[in-house]
């Protein structure tokens, strides 16, 4: 496993003063998440926290027909369990890992207890609560205002800010459900994508090719919440 606990890459972690860092340090197991994995069922009460390294985990909303919308992407930037600490202690959406990588699992009362103590880890947590709700929002406007091509655009980009790589383990029938809508739609858009030069698409892999374009096609929302991001707590996502 490449990433330790002694040197996090997860930005929450990384903010922490040395001292409270420490206090959970003793806590922290690296673990391997693969993608498909199911972190936390709708109303499951929230027993572990996972802290994010080089994994991408969605929220996701599931209909009463099976279908499935994303609503929120955690990476690096974040953390899994947040209502453990919000007094709510379960959620109405399904978390699960989307790509596979690390991240450094803690059991949900270590963290509530650090929570508790009102320090660095309370703050940065609180508007981390913050920064997510922009992303959660801004989404849910972007797929009613944004055409797919600028969403794919944003998305891809969202998804390699999380597993910090350019090559994205993705296939079109799985962005489609994680978007919100047809197949066809986002083989369309890929395939301009890929035209343009600035996507690589073969089965079941994209690969970045041009990242400022790819930044010029999104929409307004990736560097909208990238912005809040580092506004609210000093770095962008990735």
């Amino acid at each position: 496993m490449t990433d330790y606990v002694d040197s996090p890459i997860n930005q929450i972690l990384a903010a922490l003063p040395p001292i409270e860092y420490q206090r959970i340090a003793t806590h922290l197991k690296p673990v391997d998440l693969i993608s498909g994995e199911i972190l936390l069922e709708p109303n499951e009460p929230i027993q572990k926290i996972y802290f994010p390294q080089r994994a991408m985990i969605s929220l996701v909303s599931i209909m009463m027909d099976g279908s499935t919308t994303e609503i929120g992407l955690i990476g690096n930037e974040g953390m899994i369990g947040l209502p453990a600490l919000l007094g709510g202690n379960s959620t109405t959406s399904r978390t699960i890992v989307q790509v596979s990588g690390t991240a450094l699992e803690v059991s949900a009362e270590v963290i509530r207890q650090e929570f508790q103590r009102g320090e660095k880890l309370h703050k940065l947590l609180l508007l981390y609560t913050q920064a997510l709700l922009t992303q959660v929002s801004q989404s849910a406007a972007c797929n009613r205002q944004h055409n797919i091509e600028e969403r794919l655009a944003r998305w891809l980009l969202s998804v390699q800010d999380c597993i910090l790589q350019d090559e994205l383990p993705l296939t079109q029938e799985f962005i489609a459900n994680m978007l919100g809508t047809r197949r066809s739609g986002v083989t369309v858009a890929a395939g301009i994508l890929q035209q343009a030069g600035i996507i690589r698409y073969s089965r079941g892999r994209i690969t970045i090719l041009d990242q400022q374009s790819l930044e010029d096609t999104a929409c307004e929302c990736y560097h909208l919440i990238q912005n809040e991001f580092l506004r609210l707590l000093g770095s962008r996502r990735g």
